[in-house]
C-alpha cells in the first residue's frame, strides 16, 4: 500500500508535483502506527491531555528519525482533516480518532523537521479546505509557526499567500469572535505580508466591515498603510478609556489618514452597522446566542476603538454619528441583552470628552432615546458631570443641543440643486415631505431625472437628512411631553430661541399651551397666525412680552377653563402632539386617603408581563422582568422623580408556576397590578431613625405634589389600560385554563378609566360629523353602532364589542399597525391606538352587509 498516494493526490491540487519521497523502511507501517496509538488511548480511556510519551505506542513514534516524522505528521494531518470533514456532518464520529492523530500532529510539530514548500502547502490546504476551523479541530499554533519558520527569510509565494488568506477567514468565521483565534487570524495574514502590505484586521461578514475593507484597498498603499496602523490600535481597547499613550498613537495614524477622510468613511460604516450579517451564520442550538444578531467580539473591538478616536477633535457630524452608534448598541437583543455595552459604553465616553459642546448636545439625545436600564445611570451621570463643566444644567444642554438640519424656518426647509429647488416641509409630527420646484415655480412630487444624473451625492445626502429629521422628531416628541414632571420655566427671549421659533423644535412648540406669568398675573395663549393669542382668540402677544413661561399642564386650571382650551383646538381644528388639553388629571379619592402611604385604584389587574416591561422603559420606568429562580420574585416598578426628592413603586406580582406560566427562560408570562406607592430620596444620613434603617417608609399621598400625582398615576393607568389581558380578544375565553374568565368580561366592559372617558368625550365630538354619525350613538360606556344586520356596542375602554339583541361577544382582531386615522378626520391630539382602532371598527360595523371577512360573518350571523 503506498501510504502517500493520498498526500500525493492531494498536494497536487495545489501547483507543481510534490518533492515529498517516502522514505524506506519496511519494518514499520506507519498509518498502522498511528492506528496503534489510537487503540492504545481507548483502552486507557484518556481524550486530555495526551502526550506520546505516556503511550508504548507513541513511545514508538517518537523514535522515528525526523524524514519518518515528516512522513507520519503529513499522513495523520491528512486523515484528521477527512475526519473533521466528514464529522462537521455527523458528529457521531468516534472521538478518540480524533484524539490521536491530533496528539502525533502536535508531537511532530515541536521537532525540528525537514520541511519542504510541498509538506508546508499540504498542512495549508488541509486548513483552507476545512469546513470549519478552530484551535478546538486543528493544532493551527503550531502549523503557523512551522510556516512562519520556513518562510521567515521570503515573502514571495503567491499559492501559499492564497492559502493563509482562506485560513484567516476559515478561522473568523468559525471562532465567533474569541480574541485568542482572533490574533491567530492576523498572525496568519502577516506571514507573507511584507512591511509594504496592509492588513486590516476586519472579520468580513458583517456590512460594514466589508465595506471598509472594500473603501481602503482603494486607497493609495500610504493611506492603506495609515488605516492598517489605526486598526492595530484600534485592537488594544479593553480598557474603559483609552490611554495618552494609545492616544498619541491613533492621533499619528489619524494625521496620515487626515481628518475629513476620517470623518468620511467612518460615518458612513458607522450608518452600515444596524444591517444585517452579509455572511450568515448557523445558529448550532437554540440554547446557544444566536450570532447573526450580534457584532462580531473581534469587530467589536475595532468598533471601539474608531469610537474612541471620534473623540479626539469635535465634529457635530461625527457626534451625530455616534448617536446612532449608541443607539444601535444599546438595542435589547432577546437572550442576549444589549447588543454591544462595550461599544455603546465607549460612545458615552466619546460624547462626554468630545472637545466643545457637539458631543455634549449629543449625549442629551442619547438620554432621551436608550431605554436600555445599564446605560440609563451612566448616561446620567457623564451628562451631569458635562453639565457641570460647562455651567449649563443636563436640561439646557438638551434644549440647546438639537440642531436644524439645514431647515430654514420651522418645518421648512429649501436646497437649489440645478434647475431644481429641493422642498423639505415636515408635514406632521413624524414625517417628512420632499419635493421639487421648478424654476417656473411649479411643483412635482417625483425626483426630477435631471437631480439624479448630476446630483447623486447631494440627493443622498439630503435623503439621509430627512432620515435623520424623522429620527429627532420622535425624540423632540418625547422630549417635550417630559416637561409636564420637569416643570422648567425660562424668560420669555430665550423660551421664543429654543421653542417656538426653532426650525425643528417650534413644529411642536406652536401646537402646545403655554403658561405665561408676569408680575402678580397668569395667561395662557397658544401660537396662532404668528402672535400669541389666549382662549378667546385675544392676541396677548405684548402682554407676554416680559414674562416667565413654562409648558401648561391642566392640572393647575379649573374644569372650565381645561373644556374652553378644548374647546377652541376643536374651533382651530389644531392636532396636539400628545395630549394636553386632553390630558387626564388624576386626583387624589377618599379612599386613597384612607389607605394614607398607598393607593389601590390599579391593583389586582392581569397584565402581559414582557409587553409590560417594555412599556415601562419607554415612560422612564426602571423594571427588571421576573422569573422562576432565586430573588427572580422580588422587582418592584419604579422611577426618579429627581427634581422633587421623591420615588415612585408600582408594585407587581408573578402569577402561576414554573413551566405553564412562564417562558423557555423561566420568566413568568403574566403579573398581578397591586400598589402604588411614593417615597422620599435622602440626600444624606439626616432622615434615618430606627423606622426606616433598613427600609425606607412610603409618605402619605396627601404630601406628594398634585402634578407628580397625577403624571405617575397617569403613566400606571396606561400600563394597565395597554398591557392588560383584557385587551386581548383572544381572552374571551378566560385564557391558559380559563382561570381569568371573570377578570376579562370586567376589564372589557367595565367602568371607564379616566382616558376611556376622555376618548368618549372625544368621540362625542368627532362622530356626529361622520357619515356614520346617523348610524351611532352614546349609552353609558358604549358606542352603539346600528348596522344592517345587527345592533353593537363597542366599549369605549378596551374597543371590545358586544351584539345585541343577546350581549353576544364578537371578536374582532385588528392589525395596530393599520390603526391610522383617514386624513380628512379631526383629532385634537396624536398617540391614542385605541381611538383609532375604535373608529375603524364602527366604520366597519356600520357597513356590516358589507363585510367580507369569513369569520366575522360567521360571528355576527350565529345568534
Amino acid at each position: 500500500m503506498n501510504l502517500f498516494s493520498n498526500i500525493l493526490k492531494f498536494v497536487s491540487k495545489t501547483s507543481t508535483e510534490p518533492s515529498i519521497q517516502r522514505v524506506s523502511k519496511t519494518d514499520i507501517d506507519l498509518s498502522q502506527l498511528i492506528d496503534k496509538v489510537i487503540c492504545e488511548l481507548k483502552s486507557k480511556k484518556r481524550l486530555y491531555d495526551i502526550s506520546l510519551s505516556y503511550l508504548e505506542s507513541g513511545k514508538e513514534v517518537m523514535a522515528l528519525t525526523p524524514e519518518e516524522s515528516l512522513d507520519i505528521l503529513m499522513v495523520a494531518l491528512v486523515r484528521l482533516g477527512n475526519r473533521r470533514h466528514k464529522q462537521a456532518d455527523n458528529w457521531g464520529i468516534d472521538r478518540y480518532e480524533f484524539a490521536g492523530e491530533e496528539a502525533i500532529i502536535r508531537g511532530m510539530l515541536k521537532r525540528s523537521l525537514p520541511y519542504t514548500r510541498d509538506h508546508i502547502l499540504l498542512m495549508l490546504k488541509v486548513l483552507a479546505e476545512a469546513k470549519t476551523l478552530s484551535t478546538y479541530q486543528f493544532p493551527i499554533a503550531p502549523i503557523v509557526k512551522a510556516t512562519e519558520i520556513f518562510y521567515s527569510d521570503s515573502n514571495e509565494d503567491m499559492e501559499a499567500k492564497k492559502l493563509l488568506e482562506k485560513i484567516a477567514e476559515n478561522i473568523h468565521k468559525t471562532s465567533e469572535g474569541r480574541a485568542d483565534e482572533r490574533r491567530l487570524a492576523d498572525r496568519v495574514l502577516r506571514i507573507l505580508s511584507s512591511d509594504g502590505n496592509a492588513v486590516i484586521p476586519i472579520s468580513m461578514g458583517e456590512a460594514w466591515g466589508d465595506q471598509a475593507v472594500k473603501d481602503i484597498q482603494s486607497f493609495d498603499e500610504s493611506i492603506q498603510l495609515a488605516w492598517s496602523d489605526l486598526f492595530k490600535t484600534c485592537q488594544n481597547t479593553k480598557p474603559s478609556k483609552p490611554s495618552k499613550k494609545w492616544i498619541k498613537e491613533a492621533q499619528t495614524s489619524l494625521d496620515k489618514i487626515g481628518r475629513e477622510n476620517f470623518v468620511k468613511y467612518t460615518t458612513t460604516w458607522f450608518s452600515l452597522l444596524d444591517k444585517p450579517r452579509t455572511i450568515t451564520l448557523t445558529r448550532r442550538n437554540e440554547f446557544k446566542t444566536d450570532l447573526n444578531l450580534v457584532f462580531n467580539d473581534s469587530n467589536a473591538d475595532l468598533i471601539k476603538g474608531l469610537v474612541w478616536c471620534c473623540s479626539i477633535e469635535e465634529s457635530s457630524e461625527i457626534a451625530s454619528a455616534l448617536t446612532k452608534v449608541g443607539i444601535i448598541s444599546f438595542k435589547k437583543i432577546p437572550g442576549v441583552g444589549a447588543k454591544s455595552t462595550r461599544i455603546g459604553n465607549a460612545v458615552i465616553y466619546a460624547l462626554s470628552v468630545m472637545p466643545g459642546r457637539s458631543g455634549l448636545y449629543q449625549l442629551a439625545v442619547l438620554k432621551i432615546k436608550v431605554k436600555y436600564r445599564h446605560a440609563i445611570s451612566l448616561l446620567e451621570k457623564s451628562l451631569a458631570a458635562a453639565a457641570e463643566r460647562e455651567g449649563f444644567s443636563v436640561d439646557e444642554l438638551a434644549e440647546m443641543g438639537v440642531p436644524s438640519f439645514g431647515l430654514d424656518d420651522v418645518g421648512l426647509g429649501e436646497e437649489v440643486l440645478g434647475d431644481f429647488t429641493a422642498l423639505l416641509t415636515v408635514s406632521g409630527f413624524n414625517s417628512v415631505d420632499l419635493t421639487w420646484r421648478k424654476e417656473d415655480g411649479k411643483i412635482q412630487k417625483t425626483v426630477p431625472s435631471l437631480v439624479k444624473e448630476n446630483f447623486g451625492a447631494e440627493l443622498k445626502e439630503l435623503k439621509g437628512n430627512i432620515k435623520d429629521i424623522k429620527s429627532m422628531l420622535s425624540i423632540q416628541k418625547e422630549r417635550l411631553e417630559s416637561l409636564f414632571l420637569i416643570a422648567n420655566s425660562w424668560d420669555f427671549d430665550t423660551w421664543k430661541d429654543r421653542y417656538i421659533n426653532h426650525p425643528l423644535v417650534g413644529v411642536f412648540a406652536r401646537k402646545l399651551i403655554w403658561m405665561f406669568e408676569y408680575g402678580d398675573n397668569k395667561c395662557l395663549a397658544i401660537f396662532e397666525d404668528d402672535l400669541f393669542k389666549n382662549v378667546s382668540g385675544d392676541d396677548v402677544s405684548e402682554i407676554v412680552k416680559e414674562s416667565k413661561v413654562s409648558l401648561w399642564h391642566p392640572i393647575s386650571s379649573s374644569v372650565e377653563e381645561i373644556r374652553a382650551w378644548r374647546e377652541r383646538l376643536y374651533t382651530l381644528e389644531l392636532t396636539q402632539p400628545f395630549k394636553q388639553a386632553h390630558r387626564e388629571v388624576y386626583l387624589l379619592t377618599d379612599a386613597e386617603r384612607t389607605t394614607n402611604t398607598y393607593s389601590n385604584r390599579f391593583a389586582s389587574h392581569v397584565l402581559k408581563q414582557h409587553q409590560f416591561n417594555a412599556l415601562a422603559s419607554t415612560r422612564g420606568w426602571h423594571y427588571t422582568l421576573q422569573g422562576a429562580w432565586d430573588g427572580g420574585y422580588d422587582d418592584i416598578c419604579s422611577i426618579r422623580l429627581d427634581q422633587y426628592n421623591l420615588y415612585a413603586q408600582f408594585w407587581v406580582n408573578t402569577i402561576g408556576e414554573y413551566g405553564n406560566d412562564t417562558s423557555e427562560s423561566g420568566i413568568f408570562l403574566y403579573v398581578s397590578s397591586d400598589q402604588v406607592r411614593f417615597y422620599e430620596v435622602r440626600p444624606d444620613m439626616n432622615g434615618l431613625n430606627d423606622a426606616n434603617i433598613n427600609r425606607d417608609q412610603p409618605i402619605p399621598l396627601e404630601q406628594v405634589p398634585a402634578l407628580v400625582f397625577s403624571e405617575i398615576f397617569r403613566d400606571v393607568d396606561l400600563f394597565v389600560g395597554i398591557c392588560s389581558v383584557g385587551n386581548d380578544p383572544e381572552w374571551s375565553d378566560g385564557g391558559p385554563d380559563g382561570r381569568y374568565s371573570n377578570y376579562w368580561h370586567e376589564f372589557s366592559f367595565g367602568d371607564l378609566s379616566a382616558s376611556a372617558q376622555t376618548r368618549k368625550e372625544i368621540f362625542k365630538y368627532l362622530v356626529p360629523k361622520l357619515k356614520i354619525g346617523p348610524q351611532c350613538k352614546f349609552i353609558d360606556k358604549f358606542l352603539v353602532v346600528e348596522g344592517k344586520r345587527r345592533i353593537y356596542k363597542i366599549h369605549l375602554g378596551s374597543g371590545n364589542i358586544l351584539m345585541e339583541p343577546n350581549n353576544q361577544y364578537l371578536c374582532i382582531v385588528t392589525d395596530s399597525k393599520k390603526h391610522t386615522m383617514d386624513k380628512g378626520v379631526f383629532l385634537p391630539f396624536e398617540g391614542d391606538k385605541t381611538l383609532s382602532m375604535i373608529l375603524s371598527k364602527a366604520v366597519l360595523l356600520a357597513a356590516d352587509d358589507k363585510i367580507k371577512d369569513p369569520i366575522i360573518n360567521a360571528q355576527i350571523d350565529h345568534r
